[in-house]
């Protein structure tokens, strides 16, 4: 069975360091790809390639059997990212960003309200981005990719300032999204409990 996304032997190098070479791997609905690795090891960088903002020295990158380079529209259509840094517009309130967001990109249909409700987010609504602290706004992120009608998260260090709670929601959430028939591309440094399907990655 041909893989939803797919990678053959990826070699990138940053400067005159090779980050991975020939690195393959496999991930299919309802399954989490798991990157691990020390800081620096390319976990950032991977994803980067896989978004198509970074350039492979070799290799190819595959959706549904067909190269991404052939179907670039519809893969980033695919996909939502929720990065290191969040993204946000600091000027424009926590409705607006997410409003915007749904200019940009077909929605999942998730009732808006119940979605920043359960994200403990509904009172900060009318607060403009630049208000919020780091973890309210790593909460925003993660409404965003609530929001979108897009099979693949790309989530890298998405426990960055969330506390204990913070940390157990993105699992719950992550959990669900999988067990809908969605996929996901983790790189984090805590521990990930998911009860899904788990491939993991260890760059060095």
């Amino acid at each position: 069975m041909t893989a939803k996304l797919s990678a053959n032997d990826l070699t990138l190098f940053r400067g005159e360091r090779c980050l991975f070479k020939g690195l393959s791997f496999a991930l299919n609905t309802g399954e989490l790809l798991l990157l691990e690795g020390r800081n620096g090891s390319g976990k950032t960088s991977l994803m980067r390639a896989i978004a198509g903002l970074l350039s492979l020295e070799s290799g190819e990158i595959l959706w549904d059997g067909e190269p991404v380079r052939v179907q670039r529209q519809a893969f980033h259509g695919a996909l939502v990212w929720m990065a290191h840094r969040v993204g946000l517009k600091a000027d424009l309130t926590l409705v607006e960003n997410l409003r915007f967001e749904a200019h940009l990109r077909p929605q999942s249909g998730a009732d808006f309200d119940e979605v920043v409700k359960r994200l403990d987010i509904s009172r900060l609504k009318r607060l403009p981005v630049r208000s919020l602290s780091a973890g309210q706004q790593r909460r925003v992120a993660l409404a965003r990719m609530m929001l979108a009608q897009a099979p693949l998260w790309l989530m890298d260090e998405p426990f960055t300032n969330l506390d204990r709670e913070g940390r157990a929601l993105v699992m719950k959430l992550t959990d669900e999204h999988l067990e809908k028939g969605g996929m996901c591309i983790m790189a984090a440094h805590q521990d990930v409990e998911i009860g899904s399907n788990v491939k993991k990655i260890e760059l060095r």
